[in-house]
């Protein structure tokens, strides 16, 4: 069978299964069993494929039509024009949360243009922290477009976070990110002491993957506290795709039955854990914002801001410490 017909086949399986967008879903399959560009399949529609490469991409079409997201069938999604490995142990990075990423750029960069300071574009002496970081995809990608800043990634789930970690190797920041189990901001004990040598030694941030979190928050103060944190409610758990109900970490989708749940204890902890003028930098569900944004109603916080994604969605909400 040739490329052309292969494909036309896949589509048709995956349409009568239902599956959303999937005529991309069938031509990601395809073109990670044959490990061919886009612009190569479509320039030669009449490549005969293999009877090995045939069993393999249509036993792939099955999976995802029985449901599996593409991204676990290829291993991959990418993110911020980055390539991350993807597993059912982390959320599959959306396109949504790069908001996250361009809030958090502006956010530094009017940071010190109002007090009078250069623009840190490498961000230099900077600390940030990736809350929930699963994939490691908002750190991964900071880490890129800051490549003199260091980080903290945390995560309570040890299967993400050592994701994570290949994810930062994979992307060449693994020497700058401190990859750290820990619940929400909760630094466990050495963390902080790691931090200056971040910079020296690749392997750095192994150690502290399976450290058990202290139970006092220790004193580190960050420039920026980035995070996407689980905020689908368990009663919504019916009405989601069965992509994500079905394959996707429960820890890392659902914050609580309402689904905000998590930001009340996440908005306390930074302030404890955000210098003067530091920036919050928080994803929000669909419906989070009412629920959300009086808990910045006090004293600690300032410009507080809501971005909307490209559905018109409140999706991000950002503040600085004062």
């Amino acid at each position: 069978m040739d490329v052309r017909a292969t494909l036309k086949n896949g589509i048709a399986k995956l349409r009568e299964a239902d599956v959303p967008s999937f005529t991309l879903a069938a031509e990601l399959l395809l073109l990670h069993v044959l490990g061919r560009s886009r612009t190569w399949l479509y320039a030669h529609p009449e490549e005969i494929i293999s009877d090995a490469e045939l069993q393999h991409f249509f036993e792939l079409i099955n999976r995802r039509a029985a449901g599996e997201p593409t991204q676990h069938l290829t291993g991959k999604q990418e993110f911020w024009g980055l390539e991350f490995e993807v597993t059912p142990e982390v959320l599959i990075p959306r396109p949504e949360t790069e908001h996250v990423i361009e809030v958090a750029l502006d956010r530094l960069a009017l940071r010190e243009i109002r007090a009078g300071r250069p623009q840190k574009s490498a961000g230099e002496g900077l600390q940030i922290a990736d809350i929930g970081t699963g994939s490691g995809c908002i750190a991964i990608a900071l880490a890129k477009e800051l490549p003199a800043a260091y980080f903290y990634a945390t995560d309570i789930s040890p299967a993400a976070l050592a994701v994570a970690q290949r994810n930062a190797q994979r992307n060449a920041v693994e020497d700058r990110i401190h990859f750290t189990e820990a619940n929400l901001l909760t630094i466990p004990v050495g963390a902080q002491q790691a931090a200056p040598q971040l910079g020296n030694t690749a392997n750095s941030a192994s150690p502290a993957v399976h450290q058990s979190p202290a139970t006092a928050h220790q004193s580190q103060l960050f420039d920026l506290i980035a995070s996407n944190p689980p905020y689908i409610g368990r009663r919504e758990a019916p009405s989601l795709p069965r992509e994500v109900r079905d394959h996707e970490p429960h820890s890392a989708l659902f914050g609580g039955e309402e689904g905000y749940e998590l930001y009340a204890d996440l908005i306390i902890q930074s302030t404890q854990h955000l210098k003067p003028g530091g920036i919050l930098v928080l994803e929000l569900g669909h419906n989070s914002l009412p629920a959300v944004q009086p808990l910045l109603d006090t004293p600690a916080w300032a410009n507080v801001g809501v971005t909307n994604d490209l559905a018109g969605i409140p999706r991000v909400l950002a503040a600085e410490r004062l």
